[in-house]
């Protein structure tokens, strides 16, 4: 390496241009064989470091974001869950309800694909550079008390409630909450209005939200007046997409075997 070279090493190091460093001498030696002007070499040198810059950030946007696992809009079965609203779902994977700070609540019964759509849309929002963050009600629920009771929650809502750009909230309803836990919850619901997207789903109408939410009925009608003034609902029917192959396998009989056996039970 002569001593333009490592010059240049060290001030791309200095200026914090990794990939600038590592390809400038190859695109260097291309652009003259080729004949390309200083611009286009600039260009594609340029070019490199903000790939690999846009890269990095939805790398970290990954991670911070928590999700379970990874799951696309792609690989829901809509063929399956014929009782989900498709044109709705794909139409909201835009992200434009980000943009305008609105909410999406998916309902449905257990396994119909809920917990997917919301993870779905979260890595969606990572990939855009969002700041996006996943986690179930229990989990928020269980984080949230710790920070009271460490006398963090303050600190707490800054970084992990109104941080996020999208909070995606999962299975409400699964547990129910004492009285502090939906108080907490509705601070959540309530710092978060018409500023940031949440994205909630649940196995439960909106009917039965109260028994989930400490049996308040005047909470849980706050709490859904900020939730849904600004909201996209999408009803899910359908059935377990856990126990399809378990169907198809034959281990778990299909619902109108079950219906006959109960039948022959009865007549018996």
């Amino acid at each position: 390496m002569n001593l333009a070279h490592e010059r240049i090493a060290l001030l791309c190091a200095r200026l914090h241009l990794p990939e600038i460093g590592a390809n400038w001498s190859a695109l260097a030696d291309e652009s003259a064989r080729t004949e390309h002007s200083l611009a286009e070499f600039l260009e594609r040198l340029l070019s490199v470091e903000a790939t690999a810059r846009d890269l990095r950030v939805r790398e970290t946007m990954l991670r911070l974001a928590t999700l379970p696992s990874i799951k696309t809009i792609e690989q829901y079965d809509f063929a399956f869950a014929s009782g989900a609203p498709k044109a709705q779902i794909q139409q909201l994977s835009t992200l434009a309800f980000i943009e305008r700070a609105e909410n999406i609540v998916l309902l449905g019964p257990s396994g119909v694909g809920k917990t997917h759509l919301g993870i779905a849309y979260a890595l969606k929002a990572t990939q855009a550079g969002i700041k996006t963050r996943f986690i179930s009600a229990a989990d928020l629920m269980l984080q949230l008390g710790t920070a009271r009771s460490r006398g963090r929650l303050q600190e707490y809502m800054a970084r992990a409630v109104l941080g996020p750009k999208l909070l995606v909230v999962d299975e409400l309803g699964y547990l129910p909450f004492g009285r502090e836990e939906a108080n907490l919850f509705f601070q959540v619901i309530a710092h978060r209005y018409e500023r940031s997207s949440t994205i909630i789903t649940s196995n439960l109408p909106f009917a039965q939200w109260a028994s989930a939410l400490a049996d308040d009925a005047t909470l849980t009608a706050a709490l859904l007046d900020r939730l849904l003034h600004h909201a996209h609902i999408v009803q899910i029917s359908g059935e377990s997409y856990r126990m399809k192959d378990k169907q198809r396998a034959g281990t778990t009989p299909p619902k109108q075997r079950i219906r006959q056996g109960v039948s022959s039970d009865s007549a018996g």
